[in-house]
């Protein structure tokens, strides 16, 4: 089993608008059009550039990373998947264990609470106070958490990471 160190950064979508139609299409509020791109300058300004970008298909997700991703030095490729929708933790860890070996670097966009639980779920370990700070913030819209674990994408399992990054715009 390879030991390799692999990177999980989850990046929640930006604060959308509310409307009475379908959920799934929400576009992104005012706010959230100004947030993602700071994310995408946190991104890239922490150095934390992913191979891959699993992105949910919701107007919202799509539209936070098209501003995150163009404030990158170089875009991901970008698979948009269905199953990041509304997504349990479990859910959330089952998909990440589909990801080839060959992906160092992978970065989530998707919704709470299911973002916020698998941040969670997976930091076994956290630098300082960042658990707690991830807690008590509820992980709002546009934040990122970034986790690092070593071995396979099949073996991502509860406390199997170490929290080591976590930004809120408005925090």
């Amino acid at each position: 089993m390879s030991e390799t160190a692999r990177t999980i950064t989850l990046l929640r979508h930006g604060k959308a608008e509310w409307n009475d139609g379908d959920d799934h299409e929400r576009p992104l509020a005012e706010r959230g059009r100004k947030d993602a791109p700071a994310a995408g300058r946190w991104l890239a300004g922490s150095g934390l550039l992913p191979d891959l970008a699993l992105c949910s298909t919701a107007a919202r997700c799509r539209e936070t990373w098209k501003l995150a991703a163009a404030e990158l030095p170089q875009r991901p490729r970008t698979v948009y998947e269905d199953r990041l929708y509304e997504a349990s933790a479990g859910e959330l860890i089952a998909l990440l264990n589909e990801v080839d070996d060959e992906v160092a670097h992978l970065v989530v966009v998707g919704h709470n609470p299911g973002v916020h639980a698998l941040a969670d779920a997976l930091a076994g370990e956290a630098e300082g106070d960042l658990l707690p700070r991830l807690n008590r913030s509820g992980f709002p819209t546009s934040a990122i958490a970034v986790l690092g674990f070593a071995g396979s994408w099949k073996g991502v399992e509860h406390g199997a990471a170490r929290l080591s990054a976590f930004w809120a715009p408005h925090a």
